[in-house]
């Protein structure tokens, strides 16, 4: 898979500060972890050992999953985007025109989404729907809970 991953430098600096840590403190850790519990003898019916292995196997499965995703980061400097259309980066503010409940996001890529600080991913549905509009424009997203419409405030870059 080389297809590149957009982020903007602010995922890719968090991937890349996560990678570091797994590498020269989470990596070296479990190494000792695994040393002390081979330490204590039978290895079958050692839970610290079974631990230590579990976690390093974690360890080193997310370790090549962020060099994959690092390697074919599109990064994307949203501070040099304009515009009035909906496109990676955008900051956007919406209506539900059901419950006139206000709704802000910004369009990150799938990496770095995190609904909770309003990290919308690129690839939502709901993020799908708002792409190429402006403000004005009702998008129709469907929803676990059925088709929901939301009328688009605001979009601004930067």
């Amino acid at each position: 898979m080389s297809n590149k991953i957009p982020m903007t430098p602010e995922g890719h600096a968090r991937l890349s500060a996560e990678l570091k840590r797994l590498k020269s403190e989470e990596r070296p850790a479990v190494i000792v972890a695994i040393a002390e519990a081979r330490a204590h003898g039978d290895l079958s019916e050692n839970a610290e050992y079974h631990a230590a292995r579990e976690r390093q196997g974690f360890i080193e499965g997310r370790v090549i999953e962020l060099e994959d995703k690092l390697g074919r980061a599109e990064i994307i400097d949203i501070r040099q985007l304009s515009g009035s259309k909906v496109l990676f980066g955008a900051r956007v503010r919406l209506v539900d025109e059901e419950t006139d409940e206000e709704v802000a996001y910004q369009i990150v890529g799938p990496e770095e989404s995190e609904i909770a600080k309003g990290l919308l991913s690129i690839a939502s549905p709901v993020a799908q729907a708002m792409l190429g509009k402006e403000a004005g424009d009702t998008i129709e997203v469907t929803t676990p809970r059925g088709v929901r419409y939301f009328e688009i405030l605001e979009v601004k870059y930067g």
